[in-house]
C-alpha cells in the first residue's frame, strides 16, 4: 500500500514539474461518495452473535442492558445483570446508525434517512417490527475532515445512501477562497404510570418525552407520536436552529446544543415544540445538561470545534426567555457531562474525568479527577456511574468527592 501510494506521489511530482505556468495549479484532495442503493441498504438490518466494535459510539441504558454504538454500523447490547462482569450478547446491525432510545421494550433506531422500530421484549429474539421511510431529511455524511473538495458525481438522493468516502488528490486550477461544495446541504444534509423509559448520554440526539419521541439533525427536529410504540407516526418536522448536535429534556424542556450556541423549546404542544429562546456562545462542539434552574455546557475548542478556549458554562434558565451566562471554568478538552445530586461529572477527554462539587448550582469546587483514561460520555444512574471513554466501557460506584471502579469492559 505504501508503495502505491510512493508511486502516485511520484508521477504528480512529475506532472507538476512539467508544467510551465505551475504558480496556478495545486494538488486538492476529492472526497468522492461510496453509494448502496435504498433497497440493498434497507435490507441490510440484521441481528447477530456478538463482534467487535470498530468505532465505540454512544451509550444508553435500558432495565439491565447497555447500549453501545458502533459509528454508522449498529448496537452493540450488553447484558448487564452483573455489573463487575458485563456480557456482549448481540450486534443488531443498523447501518448509518448514530442514536437510540428505548420506551417499553421498543427500542427506535436511525439508519440514515430512516427511522427502525425493534421489539427487545425477548433480548434472545430481538425481531424488526416497523421501518418509516425518508422520515429524516438530514443525516450524518461523514465528510472526510481531510477533504479540499467534495465530488458528488452520480449520488441520487431519492435512490442511493452514502456508506463511505474514497479520497483521492488531483491536480487542479487554483480557486480562490476554495470551500468543500456541499451542494445539497438544503435538501438533503444536513403512557401508563408503569412505563419504562431508558436513558442515554449527553451525546444523545433522541429524547422520548411522555408519548412522543423527538429527534434532532443539523438544522431539523423529527416528532414522532409514539403512543402506539409499535407503530410510530412522524407528527412534524420543523426548522430548529443551525449546526445542532445534542438534545436534552427536562421539566416539559427541550434543549438543544449546537456550535454556536443552546436553543430552548417549550413542549406545551407536543407535537409542534415552541422556540422560546437561544443562548449564544462562541464557536464550539456543545452537549448539554439540565438540572432546576441552571443548565450545564461544555465547548470544545480546537480542530473542526472552533478555535478558542475549551470551558464549562453554568448558565441561568430561571427566566426561560432570558438565559444568562452564571459561570465559566476553564477545561482542556471536554465531551459530555452529567449530574447526580451536588456533583457534577465531566468528561475532559484525554485529561480524564473531572468531579466538580455544586457547593451551589453555578459556583462549582473541582474535588477529583480521574487521569490516565480518555473520557467522552457518562449517565449518571441511580446506583452507579456509567461512562465511555477510547474503546472501554467504565462502571463506577458512587462514593464522597470519587468514584470507585466496579468494572471496565473493553469494546475492542
Amino acid at each position: 500500500m505504501k508503495i502505491k501510494y510512493l508511486f502516485l506521489s511520484l508521477v504528480f511530482l512529475v506532472a507538476f514539474s512539467c508544467d510551465d505556468n505551475d504558480d496556478d495549479y495545486e494538488f486538492v484532495q476529492v472526497a468522492t461518495p461510496e453509494l448502496m442503493s435504498k433497497t440493498a441498504f434497507r435490507n441490510s438490518v440484521e441481528v447477530t452473535v456478538p463482534k467487535t466494535i470498530e468505532e465505540p459510539g454512544k451509550i444508553y441504558v435500558y432495565n439491565n442492558y447497555i447500549f453501545v454504538g458502533d459509528v454508522d454500523s449498529g448496537i452493540h447490547v450488553i447484558d448487564n445483570s452483573n455489573p463487575e462482569s458485563p456480557q456482549a450478547i448481540k450486534f443488531i446491525e443498523i447501518p448509518g446508525n448514530e442514536d437510540i432510545s428505548v420506551k417499553d421494550n421498543f427500542l427506535y433506531a436511525d439508519s440514515a434517512t430512516d427511522l427502525v422500530v425493534f421489539d427487545i421484549s425477548d433480548i434472545n429474539n430481538v425481531s424488526m417490527v416497523e421501518r418509516l421511510n425518508d422520515v429524516f431529511n438530514v443525516y450524518d455524511y461523514d465528510i472526510p475532515v481531510e477533504a479540499d473538495d467534495v465530488d458528488f458525481g452520480k449520488f441520487d438522493f431519492e435512490e442511493d445512501i452514502i456508506v463511505g468516502w474514497t479520497l483521492t488528490t488531483e491536480r487542479r486550477k487554483k480557486v480562490d477562497d476554495r470551500q468543500i461544495d456541499i451542494a445539497l446541504e438544503g435538501d438533503v444534509l444536513n403512557s401508563s404510570a408503569e412505563s419504562t423509559t431508558g436513558t442515554g448520554g449527553s451525546l444523545a440526539r433522541f429524547q422520548i418525552v411522555d408519548n412522543y419521541m423527538y429527534a434532532v439533525g443539523n438544522y431539523e427536529m423529527a416528532i414522532f407520536n409514539i403512543q402506539n410504540l409499535k407503530e410510530p407516526v412522524l407528527a412534524n418536522t420543523q426548522y430548529a436552529g443551525w449546526n445542532i448536535e445534542t438534545m436534552f429534556q427536562a421539566d416539559g424542556y427541550l434543549y438543544l446544543g449546537s456550535t454556536n450556541g443552546m436553543y430552548i423549546y417549550d413542549l406545551v404542544n407536543p407535537s409542534s415544540p415552541e422556540f422560546v429562546s437561544e443562548f449564544v456562545h462562541w464557536e464550539g462542539c456543545d452537549p448539554v445538561v439540565v438540572d432546576g434552574d441552571y443548565a450545564y455546557l461544555t465547548l470544545r475548542g480546537g480542530n473542526i470545534c472552533g478555535q478558542l478556549e475549551s470551558v464549562l458554562e453554568v448558565i441561568d434558565i430561571s427566566d426561560k426567555a432570558n438565559p444568562v451566562l452564571a459561570e465559566r471554568y476553564e477545561l482542556e478538552n471536554p465531551y459530555g457531562l452529567g449530574f447526580k445530586n451536588n456533583m457534577l461529572y465531566v468528561c475532559d477527554g484525554t485529561a480524564g474525568l473531572k468531579l466538580f462539587e455544586r457547593e451551589t448550582p453555578k459556583d462549582l469546587k473541582l474535588v477529583n479527577t480521574l487521569k490516565d483514561i480518555q473520557a467522552k460520555d457518562v449517565i449518571p444512574l441511580e446506583n452507579s456511574l456509567i461512562m465511555i471513554g477510547g474503546n472501554t466501557l467504565y462502571q463506577y460506584e458512587y462514593m464522597e468527592n470519587n468514584i470507585g471502579l466496579i468494572s471496565s469492559f473493553k469494546l475492542n
